[in-house]
């Protein structure tokens, strides 16, 4: 009887041993830090003190847009804020965590707080996308950005316009529009247009070029209003 009252505590040792390194690859495979305020109950989720989709305005006082940053920079794990909730969680795709299958991420990738990109208009039904260019921030933080333009892409037949936008802090803050980009940093906007087209293989995403900020401003509001009238239709049913 102590014989297997002893295996059994063996192996539920190991067992624990086991967990605690497979913990510790998935977290740290990407060798990705996330932000001080969040606390993470499983490899594959981060939970914030704020709900990340509703917590914040997708507008700062100064006119900057607020990001949620869920794809730091030149990382490939598919993280994503998920509805309800507000957390990030980690993709899964065919029972794994997702990771894309290309170079990682050209800018830190992310979702603009409170906004939606209906299918009526296009969209997926989820919040709108931002490419912030700037050194990699730690996954979950919330950043302030100047939105310069968006880059226009069909992706499965739906509209999923990529808007692009500068970190604060950083000399890519001074640029007001795309073409300053384009004439300050040359081949940046290259790099992103090819990425995007070809990160999910060829001939799956057809890009269509860049909008300026006048068309990117256009946009966001058209995806905040979105969201407000989601919001009241909801408390309406109520």
């Amino acid at each position: 009887m102590i014989k297997k009252l002893r295996k059994s505590s063996s192996l539920f040792v190991f067992a624990i041993i086991v967990c605690i390194i497979w913990w510790a690859f998935v977290v740290f495979a990407d060798n990705v830090s996330y932000a001080q305020n969040l606390k993470s109950p499983d490899p594959f989720t981060l939970v914030s003190d704020k709900n990340l989709l509703t917590d914040y305005k997708p507008v700062d006082d100064n006119g900057d847009i607020n990001v949620v940053v869920e794809i730091p920079a030149g990382t490939t794990a598919k993280w994503e804020v998920v509805k309800p909730s507000g957390e990030l969680n980690w993709n899964f795709s065919n029972g794994k965590p997702r990771r894309v299958k290309y170079l990682g991420y050209p800018g830190n990738y992310g979702m603009v707080p409170r906004t939606i990109m209906p299918k009526e208009l296009g969209g997926d039904g989820d919040p709108i996308d931002v490419l912030v260019l700037g050194p990699p921030v730690a996954r979950g933080s919330v950043v302030q950005a100047k939105l310069i333009g968006v880059l226009k892409m069909i992706d499965n037949g739906e509209q999923d316009d990529k808007l692009i936008a500068v970190l604060r802090d950083t000399p890519f803050y001074t640029l007001p529009s795309i073409k300053e980009l384009d004439e300050t940093f040359l081949g940046v906007t290259d790099i992103i247009q090819i990425w995007f087209a070809n990160y999910k293989g060829p001939d799956k995403i057809e890009t269509e070029g860049f909008g300026d900020e006048i068309e990117a401003s256009r946009i966001l509001q058209s995806a905040i209003n979105a969201f407000n009238q989601s919001q009241e239709n909801r408390l309406s049913i109520q």
